[in-house]
């Protein structure tokens, strides 16, 4: 949907919103609706239990697994159909296939991007619909992440992209990188993989171009395969740079990003200020203020690569 055409379904008039859960019905507790391709957070959780709540008693969360290619249009139908009081996206695909199913049902996401272009919201101030959430994709984000793939491979002279460019935020994603690199005058070559099967020949492609490093986009595909491109790339011998934390837990070399637990807990207060009847429209969309450094210290000495004491020292996290 482009934004003028958002504009117009949401600016001429009133949109009747679900009342708050308890008001609804003080004997049930309020549903949360819960569609991604990643399992639960658990600091989502947990940010709902410091708020009071109580799963069971004052909230039920139902669940639908979208790792499957194709299903979100299907499982976001049927999640709103159950008619929940508001619903938790784990992805920007996902928050796009629930915007198309409904624009009533409150939805957050502690992972939106580009919303404004893509039409989910008005502005980051003011979202106006039904959309709000936390945006961890701030600008200026990958060419730090270009910055780093310089620094920990100092000669590499041509830095390779794992795209998943099916994915709404990764396109923003890789023309940030590709501006970076012809500002540090490196060669940037692409390979896409839009499904799980499709991962391990982008990486023998970009393997087979003998870039000297690797940078993965930020796409809930990607981040629910983690563990598959770490080995992959171990294999390969690819240093590899990520934007999620989660990434190098797994396996991979480093990353510069987000914290994406911080992101969950915060959806959170967005979710309880909704059951008590804010309108997600009136909620500001947030960004993190703290970027984390991670290094696998342990991954590093496996590919032979030895990591400057420097940037050891500037981590805030280093796994041996």
């Amino acid at each position: 949907m482009r934004r003028r055409d958002f504009i117009k379904v949401f600016g001429g008039g009133a949109v009747a919103w679900p009342l708050a859960a308890r008001a609804q019905d003080a004997r049930k507790p309020a549903l949360i609706g819960y569609l991604t391709p990643l399992p639960l957070n658990p600091s989502f959780v947990r940010g709902l239990r410091e708020l009071g709540y109580v799963e069971g008693r004052d909230f039920a969360i139902e669940y639908r697994n979208s790792r499957a290619p194709g299903s979100l249009p299907a499982l976001a139908e049927e999640l709103v159909r159950l008619k929940p009081h508001v619903i938790l996206a784990g992805g920007l695909d996902t928050v796009v296939a629930l915007r198309n199913a409904t624009q009533t049902i409150p939805i957050v996401s502690p992972t939106l991007a580009d919303a404004v272009h893509l039409g989910l919201i008005a502005s980051e101030a003011r979202p106006g619909g039904n959309v709000t959430g936390i945006a961890p994709y701030i600008a200026g984000l990958p060419a730090k992440e270009m910055e780093l793939a310089r620094e920990i491979v100092p000669g590499a002279s041509e830095v390779g992209l794992l795209t998943n460019l099916s994915d709404p935020k990764a396109a923003p994603q890789a023309r940030e990188l590709e501006a970076a690199g012809r500002k540090l005058e490196v060669d940037v070559t692409s390979s896409d993989a839009n499904r799980p099967e499709e991962i391990e020949s982008a990486l023998q492609a970009l393997a087979s171009r003998r870039v000297g490093v690797v940078i993965v986009l930020q796409s809930s595909l990607l981040l629910s395969n983690s563990q598959q491109i770490a080995a992959l790339a171990l294999a390969k011998r690819l240093p590899t740079i990520y934007g999620y934390r989660e990434h190098v837990i797994a396996g991979g070399l480093a990353s510069y990003g987000v914290d994406l637990n911080w992101c969950w807990h915060r959806a959170a207060s967005f979710v309880g200020k909704i059951l008590h009847g804010a309108r997600p429209g009136d909620l500001p969309v947030e960004f993190p203020t703290k970027m984390l450094l991670t290094i696998n210290l342990k991954t590093a000495k496996a590919i032979g690569l030895t990591v400057s004491p420097t940037l050891l020292t500037r981590a805030d996290e280093v796994i041996e």
